[in-house]
């Protein structure tokens, strides 16, 4: 649960790193660009020790499984809720299918 957890921080810092600023498009570039490493900086601190916590009990093909469907929610909330866009149906059946992969990556053939 911890490397779920430390995932969920780490996506949450990386969601604002590389989406936050569309917020504030009279920013320059390079402000920008720096603001975001800072911020990604975060994301490093939670997320390399969250892979090397659940590094064993989960291979690197699941745990890159786990981040991008915790990358996905984090961002659908995110886009909703702090850049106000709307929520497609086509994109709910994108992350769906995307979710059945995690089936296919976690289920043992």
């Amino acid at each position: 649960m911890a490397t779920i957890l430390l995932l969920i921080v780490s996506n949450v810092f990386m969601t604002f790193a590389w989406y936050g600023h569309l917020k504030h498009r009279s920013a320059s570039l390079v402000t920008v660009i720096l603001v975001s490493w800072g911020i990604a900086f975060f994301e490093y601190c939670f997320q390399v020790p969250a892979n090397r916590m659940g590094y064993g009990r989960f291979n690197a093909a699941q745990l890159k499984t786990i981040q991008e469907v915790i990358s996905l929610v984090v961002f659908a909330i995110f886009s909703v809720l702090y850049l106000r866009e709307e929520f497609r149906w086509n994109y709910a059946v994108g992350f769906a299918l995307i979710v059945a992969a995690v089936f296919v990556i976690f289920h043992e053939w």
